[in-house]
């Protein structure tokens, strides 16, 4: 008897693959920008080349808005934009394992005012970040001068109305005093003229016949008190509602963004270079590029060549949370002038950074990505705002473009 073999058994079935939260790539080049104790705004940049080839980089620092070099390290260059220096650019040839320094000083049209000058490390063709660094001088701290503050009873209206009532209160109490005191002596004064002392008169004749005595008016409290007591009052409380609507109006944030009350988080605005925080995730915008009209190319698939242009943001993204953190393109907005907005073009991202698409996985807990946003814009002007999101109801933040 022959036994067939029995057929292999079908394999168990595989579970579909979960997508991995996205992680930055490795960085071949960082970037870190210091300030100098100086009086003038100087800064330090310290590139370096953390892998095992050499590397070909084009670093830029961005200038703050009304600011110049004065000098700047050897090799780099100044680029004007509008009548103003815009950027200093260095082009670096870096062994592996090596690192350099960059310095610039600058001159600003307000001495004295903080300046924020982020800097960022590209790749040859400098279009691609590798990394990107921020850091923002502020001149030495001069001696706090004395400031006398002014009386307590100058700053609130509300104790000038307490004193006038405690006044008022303090002259009826004496008012009180002296009538009653008044009054006794009266009585005293009667008592000795009737001969009711223990050694005046001839005697004392009981039962003593009563005798009318004058006829007495209850006395009032003048009118000057009773108005002043009711001015005084009246003062204390429209001085106390005055007071609680300034402090009221006082603590009303001008800034908040008329969405932000119903968002989780509240909504943040700051200038292109510094650190801005929402609920999940903390944006920098390190700068904003726009190619000449028309440059927004074909789309994909060879469609015809897009309206407008295309305008580059390099931005960093850090996921502060402890858990993964999903993004979208939709909620990444640039604002054009007259309050039209555009979203990410999501080929053109994709395309920047290198075929991959920054959006497809959620960023794992605790990391950091630098990496171009593409907008696409019409007309002339360039996006007066970015405003960022992490989730579709974070309150987000919102960049000013300089």
């Amino acid at each position: 008897m022959v036994t067939e073999p029995t057929p292999p058994s079908a394999p168990p079935a595989m579970a579909p693959p979960t997508r991995a939260p996205a992680s930055a790539p490795p960085q071949q080049v960082t970037v870190a920008v210091a300030p100098e104790n100086s009086p003038a705004p100087r800064y330090r940049i310290h590139v370096r080349n953390v892998g095992n080839a050499p590397v070909e980089t084009t670093v830029r620092q961005e200038l703050p808005p009304g600011s110049s070099p004065t000098a700047i390290s050897g090799g780099g260059r100044s680029t004007r934009a509008g009548g103003s220096t815009s950027e200093v650019t260095w082009r670096l040839r870096l062994p592996a394992h090596s690192s350099t320094t960059l310095g610039t000083a600058l001159a600003a049209t307000a001495p004295g005012q903080p300046l924020t000058a982020p800097a960022c490390a590209f790749t040859s063709d400098g279009t691609r970040p590798y990394d990107c660094a921020t850091a923002t001088w502020k001149a030495a701290a001069a001696p706090a001068a004395e400031v006398t503050e002014a009386p307590p009873w100058r700053r609130y209206p509300v104790l000038l109305a307490g004193l006038a009532v405690l006044l008022l209160i303090s002259a009826a109490l004496v008012w009180v005093w002296r009538r009653r005191r008044g009054r006794g002596r009266r009585v005293t004064a009667a008592a000795l003229a009737g001969g009711g002392g223990p050694t005046g008169g001839r005697g004392t004749i009981y039962p003593r016949p009563a005798t009318p005595g004058p006829t007495r008016r209850r006395r009032t409290p003048p009118v000057w008190l009773l108005v002043g007591a009711a001015v005084a009052v009246l003062a204390g409380v429209v001085g106390t509602a005055g007071w609680t609507a300034t402090r009221q109006v006082s603590q009303i944030d001008t800034q908040k963004q008329p969405t932000s009350g119903a968002w989780m988080g509240t909504g943040v605005t700051g200038p292109v270079g510094v650190p801005l925080r929402e609920s999940a995730f903390e944006f920098t915008v390190y700068r904003m590029t726009c190619g000449a009209p028309g440059s927004a190319g074909k789309t994909d698939g060879g469609a015809a060549p897009a309206a407008g242009r295309r305008c580059q943001a390099t931005v960093g993204v850090r996921n502060v949370t402890g858990d993964h953190q999903p993004w979208h393109s939709q909620l990444q907005r640039a604002y054009l002038p007259g309050g039209r907005w555009v979203t990410t073009d999501e080929p053109a991202t994709r395309a920047a950074n290198l075929g991959r698409d920054v959006f497809a996985a959620p960023m794992a807990a605790g990391t950091r990505m630098v990496l171009p946003l593409v907008f696409t814009v019409d007309g002339r002007d360039p996006p007066r705002q970015l405003e960022l999101r992490s989730g579709v109801f974070s309150a987000g933040v919102r960049v000013q473009m300089p």
